[in-house]
């Protein structure tokens, strides 16, 4: 089992995971079926990827991980991008904050993991 105690980038994934999952439960009961779907892949995705990172193959592995972690990250800034500026949604700015925190993270780690890899 993967011990995530202490580890920012997955308590912070799980709780944006639970937040997006109750957003699209929102969404949803608005009858704003194809946003919600795809946020609901898309955002929680980011947090299965840091997780799955969490016990690579390879260094290799870890940094592909985390790549398509902050690809998902990416489009679920897009979505909630959607969210905001449309006058028939909901938008949540906690999801917001969240994911602009989530995005520190992720790119931090892959701007060490590839200098170092670059490094060696």
């Amino acid at each position: 089992m993967i011990n995530f105690e202490n580890n920012p980038l997955i308590e912070k994934t799980v709780k944006f995971s639970l937040d997006i999952i109750e957003f699209c439960e929102l969404l949803e009961s608005k009858k704003k079926f194809v946003i919600a779907k795809q946020l609901l892949r898309s955002g929680t995705s980011i947090g299965a990827n840091s997780f799955e990172a969490q016990n690579p193959y390879s260094k290799k592995d870890f940094v592909n991980k985390i790549k398509i972690a902050a690809k998902e990250l990416e489009e679920t800034k897009y979505w909630l991008y959607l969210c905001k500026y449309s006058q028939s949604y909901p938008f949540n700015e906690n999801l917001e904050t969240q994911i602009i925190e989530i995005g520190k993270i992720i790119y931090k780690i892959l701007s060490t993991s590839l200098s170092n890899e670059n490094g060696q």
